[in-house]
């Protein structure tokens, strides 16, 4: 697991989460802890490393 700190698209607040590295390719829905939009999640992993990670409106 490693700590991934990224802005929420609606309120721009920053938020950390921890992304599993041991998945390749990610693609998941997560509210903003702040404003409760759904943020949709796009992640890729190559050799335990975040080499992509997007945080888009849902």
């Amino acid at each position: 697991m490693k700590e991934q700190f990224f802005q929420c698209p609606y309120c721009w607040e920053s938020i950390s989460m921890l992304v599993d590295v041991s998945e390749n390719t990610q693609s998941y829905i997560e509210d903003c802890e702040v404003c409760c939009n759904p943020i949709r999640l796009k992640i890729c992993v190559s050799n335990n490393t975040i080499i992509q990670f997007e945080a888009l409106k849902y």
